[in-house]
């Protein structure tokens, strides 16, 4: 049985946000060995929420990196981690792909159609989380992003067409319980211990981009 992440049996009293934050983070970073850092949050201004970078056209409301050296910036210490968390709670938790992990990102439909396929065929799956902006993001070992575009290639599809993006070394994705504009990122598939080993881009491919690739072709169909 898979346990949640911040908590344990004794807990009683629902946590506060910037509690539950923190102790994902440190959870990533102690017990997963991922990379961690803080991102921007957001604040309530005029009846509304606004990221706290101040930038009313904000691409990321409440979930980027805030500053440019972000990268150095990550750690992989749940003490340090804890230190920065406690500076700023409300703080997103990002973490840095291309280290520990790349991520498959699909649509969230093709994503769960290819999550189901996965089960069927028992399939090593990682950690999967689905964002607000309905989005899946499969966990893979270092690498699965710069391979994805080749391997979908030969399977008879293009990646960018067919909505598959891998995000590697360089780039970042939000790690719940974050919260953007939109939502709260979630996990459709949590880590545990079954899933401490990430699979390789070639067991995840073949089913990710016929799902993507369906998904595609219906909505085309939808709007012809």
């Amino acid at each position: 049985m898979e346990e949640p992440i911040g908590v344990t049996e004794a807990a009683e009293v629902p946590k506060q946000r910037g509690e539950q934050l923190l102790e994902a983070a440190a959870w990533y970073a102690q017990e997963r060995h991922w990379d961690v850092f803080p991102g921007t949050w957001l604040e309530p201004v005029g009846g509304t929420e606004r990221c706290s970078c101040g930038d009313a056209g904000c691409g990321a409301p409440g979930a980027h990196p805030t500053r440019a050296d972000w990268a150095g910036q990550a750690t992989g210490s749940a003490a340090a981690a804890r230190r920065m968390w406690a500076r700023q709670p409300g703080s997103s938790v990002l973490l840095p792909a291309g280290r520990t992990f790349d991520a498959l990102d699909v649509p969230e439909s093709a994503g769960f159609l290819a999550l189901a396929r996965m089960e069927r065929m028992g399939l090593t799956i990682g950690p999967v989380t689905r964002t607000p902006e309905r989005r899946m993001l499969f966990l893979a070992l270092p690498g699965a992003a710069g391979k994805a575009p080749e391997l979908v290639r030969q399977l008879g599809w293009d990646a960018r067409v067919i909505g598959l993006v891998g995000r590697g070394e360089g780039e970042y994705i939000a790690g719940p319980p974050t919260r953007t504009a939109r939502g709260v990122v979630q996990w459709a598939r949590r880590p545990s211990r079954a899933n401490l080993w990430l699979p390789e881009a070639e067991e995840l491919i073949s089913p990710l981009a016929y799902a993507c690739a369906r998904e595609a072709a219906d909505a085309r169909t939808r709007l012809s």
